[in-house]
């Protein structure tokens, strides 16, 4: 939704070439919409661009309801998430090889995290995925995160996270803030345990008494219940939003200042993800921050998630 969005704010400015009006429809297809309302759309006005997922764009084509043809650029944003996805990549595979050819479209592969990017690039030449001259951009190699995004660390013990959380949230009093907690395994799942997510919303609602709205995401969430999350935090004012991984990649919140790790990502690229989610308001000079809450057990991790991704965390003493 939010792609589609800009999207259609780029395609209604000016092109810059005199008397020229450009006309550019643009169609979201999304989990959760239906196919009969994708079709009547696609006859009604064809789009110039779609914003798809991978799992709808396939089930598009699948259907038949229209073909990549005249296909002319191709994006795939999150690229290694995806191709580390058992779910998304044979959809994936499908759409680059056999729905369209590399021979006819411009493909572009994004993501702020390609690990073994040289090795990634041989095998997109070699299946077919792109054409053979392809050009690698890397921003910002030296330093993957801002210099004004502060990084921290708070070691307590496991019964005292909840109340650890609270305790930096009532201190750091933040603009707006993401408290990132783990999925929830399916050994838990079988053994009816609540999800993390739950044990944390139900603690901050009755604990935290402060103005920020507390809201929820998360991966079992279905798409109108996601919506109605995101439609809240589009509205504005501010908010703690509690969510697994799902909101680390490919959602913008501009007025983000706090990340909390209440659980620590399971590895470095996750960590930049959810990073990546604060300090994103352009000409800011807020400082923003990231904190995890951590066992005395997670300090190494941490300290390799440091030297991998070239930060320096600072320890908090309660």
């Amino acid at each position: 939704m939010q792609v589609a969005k800009v999207a259609r704010i780029l395609a209604a400015k000016p092109s810059g070439v005199e008397g020229e009006q450009r006309s550019c429809t643009i169609m979201a297809l999304l989990d959760g919409g239906t196919l009969r309302r994708h079709k009547s759309w696609f006859k009604a006005e064809p789009p110039a661009i779609v914003v798809a997922t991978v799992e709808s764009l396939c089930q598009m084509l699948e259907k038949q309801l229209f073909s990549l043809g005249t296909l002319r650029v191709l994006v795939v944003d999150e690229v290694d998430f995806i191709f580390n996805s058992s779910k998304q990549v044979s959809s994936l595979r499908k759409i680059l090889t056999s729905y369209s050819s590399c021979n006819n479209r411009q493909t572009v592969f994004a993501s702020a995290s390609i690990p073994q990017h040289n090795r990634f690039i041989n095998e997109a030449m070699q299946q077919k995925w792109t054409k053979r001259d392809v050009v690698h951009i890397q921003v910002s190699p030296v330093e993957p995160m801002p210099s004004r995004l502060y990084h921290r660390f708070i070691v307590c013990d496991m019964k005292r996270k909840l109340q650890t959380l609270l305790s930096l949230i009532q201190s750091d009093a933040p603009e707006s803030g993401i408290i990132f907690v783990g999925e929830q395994s399916e050994k838990s799942k079988k053994a009816g345990n609540a999800p993390s997510t739950s044990l944390v919303i139900d603690f901050l609602k009755t604990s935290y008494h402060g103005s920020l709205d507390i809201l929820l995401l998360e991966d079992d969430m279905n798409f109108n219940s996601r919506a109605a999350s995101l439609l809240e935090v589009r509205k504005g004012g501010g908010y703690l939003l509690v969510a697994t991984d799902v909101a680390a990649r490919g959602v913008d919140f501009p007025e983000m200042t706090h990340i909390y790790n209440f659980d620590l990502p399971k590895t470095a690229i996750d960590y930049l993800h959810r990073a990546g989610r604060t300090c994103r308001k352009p000409f800011s000079d807020v400082n923003c921050s990231v904190t995890s809450i951590i066992v005395s057990e997670e300090r190494f991790v941490l300290k390799k998630y440091e030297n991998e991704l070239m930060f320096v965390c600072e320890e908090l003493i309660q």
